[in-house]
């Protein structure tokens, strides 16, 4: 086999055709300032604004509630330390999982530093949070709840609105990471019931560089880059029409995509054959049902999985362990939800997306399947 095959949509996807025709005219005829108030401004304001229009159409939020940001890294941080310095004279405890992405437990760290209380719940073999222990942990201190919506490596999806009713019960700010979600299952911002939501655009076909932060109306929230009024005074710097643009256009499309059942389809029909094929040397990482329909963590029991997918060059997937002078490590996710060492250190992660094909899949079980003859 020859062919490269890619398995990472988890990791960044492609750009979305009607994304690069979005951008076009802004790389070649529009480029005045957003904020000027003249003929050169006046199609670089109206293109942000309507991409701003087509997110909020995707969040099923008010356009005034998004705000442009550099990506999911970003709207994290901008959700965590806003609120801190925006509600530090009523508290100082935020709530958060041990399964979050580095962007959610490193700010989480450093406010830490600057005096936070940070409480990280642990997760089920599934890799959930219980919903009564969030409400168990929350104190009169509490001002935040940060519990993504569906992890990057296993896909498991958090009982986000069970979530967010005991955040509105007991008054707490509820922000969630949907970098992974937006665009493949329903992320409505009132389905959900958050009062902060993340958006990273390279997850769901737009350019890297790219996302955006839902902040309901009401929410009071320190900006995250302080200067001119940009983005209704809560991030400053003349905005990136080009990407807002594209990633306006890649939520559009996304729109048409939610719940598409070809996916899973292809998910699950190669779960099974690998069942098949393996038997018991292969199991399960994540929720059966309550995960991503993209995403099939798995793992290769007794073998290592950065060797498995190094024997298959053409195959871009991720691994849920390092291998570091012999030792393995297991992820912090894994290592949370109690996989032993001698299944997790073989975990691969296969994320599918848009362009998979039935027959890439095969080609990739064949390989697996000599591969995993080999010493």
């Amino acid at each position: 086999m020859t062919k490269n095959i890619y398995l990472d949509y988890n990791a960044s996807t492609p750009i979305a055709p009607e994304a690069v025709e979005a951008m076009r005219p802004f790389l070649t005829q529009h480029y005045g300032n957003p904020s000027s108030l003249h003929w050169a401004g006046a199609p670089a304001k109206d293109a942000v604004e309507r991409a701003r229009a087509q997110v909020a159409g995707l969040l099923d939020c008010d356009p005034t509630e998004v705000v442009f940001t550099s990506g999911g890294s970003e709207s994290n941080n901008h959700a965590l330390k806003g609120v801190f310095f925006a509600h530090r004279e009523r508290g100082d405890h935020i709530i958060t999982t041990a399964v979050e992405h580095p962007a959610t437990l490193n700010p989480c760290r450093f406010l830490e530093r600057l005096g936070a209380k940070v409480t990280v719940l642990p997760v089920d073999r599934f890799g959930r949070v219980d919903p009564d222990e969030v409400r168990q942990a929350i104190t009169p201190r509490t001002i935040l709840i940060s519990v993504m919506h569906a992890n990057n490596e296993i896909g498991t999806l958090q009982p986000i609105s069970e979530i967010s009713a005991i955040a509105r019960e007991a008054g707490v700010l509820f922000h969630s990471d949907a970098a992974q979600s937006v665009g493949k299952i329903p992320t409505g911002v009132d389905l959900l019931g958050v009062d902060l939501l993340s958006v990273a655009g390279h997850k769901l076909y737009a350019p890297k560089g790219v996302g955006a932060l839902y902040i309901r109306e009401g929410t009071r929230i320190e900006p995250f880059i302080h200067g001119a009024s940009h983005e209704e005074g809560k991030r400053a710097g003349t905005e990136n029409v080009l990407l807002a643009v594209a990633l306006g256009a890649a939520c559009e499309v996304a729109g048409g995509w939610i719940d598409a059942p070809q996916v899973p389809a292809l998910r699950d029909r190669f779960w099974a054959g690998l069942q098949e094929m393996f038997g018991n040397r292969v199991t399960l990482n994540g929720h059966p049902t309550q995960r991503l329909p993209n995403t099939l963590s798995v793992n290769f029991v007794g073998r290592i999985g950065t060797e498995i997918l190094g024997r298959m060059p053409q195959v871009a997937a991720s691994t849920g362990s390092a291998c570091h002078a012999g030792s393995v490590t297991l992820s912090p996710v894994l290592a949370a939800m109690g996989v032993p060492l001698d299944e997790g250190m073989g975990a691969v992660r296969f994320s599918l997306g848009r362009q998979t094909t039935w027959e890439e899949l095969q080609e990739v079980r064949d390989l697996l399947s000599m591969t995993m003859a080999g010493p």
